[in-house]
């Protein structure tokens, strides 16, 4: 029952927000100083972990044009990691193996997404609109931030899924910050 009662909630927010914008508010890559994968014999070998996660949502009122605005913000981490994992470890292991863990190469980015609030659904209803929503409009955007920079840093191509949903797209509306 509970889950119907999110679908009303996701429902509220869908049909009072509208998508103004997308855009890249922090990133970062890096390799490793001992790795260069343009001549490692590893590079084609590394395990290639990935996050998605959202972080938070805030409502920001804002004027423009001499009209009271309110805008809905979600922030979204997302990221990838080339490792070599422990001998020990299968690529789908532990968090406790990920840990341990040779991390080879980061790419990590946080994207914005910002929605025009025609009316206010509630603060469960935004909750649920950032965790299983906001994804959607991210996600392309993190596809194409990804694959340049793989190219750019010689890393090997990685073909993302053409939609993905947060890691914490399941948690209880309120688990989203302010």
């Amino acid at each position: 029952m509970a889950e119907s009662g999110m679908s009303v909630e996701l429902q509220k927010a869908i049909d009072c927000l509208r998508i103004r914008d997308v855009y890249l508010r922090s990133s970062s890559s890096y390799l490793v100083d001992d790795f260069d994968p343009k001549y490692s014999p590893e590079a084609n070998d590394l395990a290639v972990q990935f996050k998605h996660v959202v972080t938070r949502g805030e409502v920001l009122a804002l004027k423009e044009d001499d009209t009271d605005i309110r805008i809905f913000r979600v922030y979204i981490d997302l990221g990838a990691r080339w490792v070599v994992l422990p001998e020990s470890t299968s690529e789908n292991g532990s968090d406790e193996s990920d840990d341990e863990a040779d991390v080879k190469a980061v790419i990590e980015a946080t994207f914005l997404a910002e929605y025009l609030m025609e009316n206010e659904p509630g603060q469960d209803a935004l909750d649920a609109f950032a965790l299983k929503n906001a994804s959607y409009h991210v996600w392309p955007y993190w596809r194409e931030y990804l694959m340049n920079q793989c190219m750019r840093m010689n890393l090997p191509k990685i073909a993302l899924p053409t939609v993905q949903f947060a890691a914490n797209n399941n948690e209880s509306a309120g688990s989203v910050g302010q």
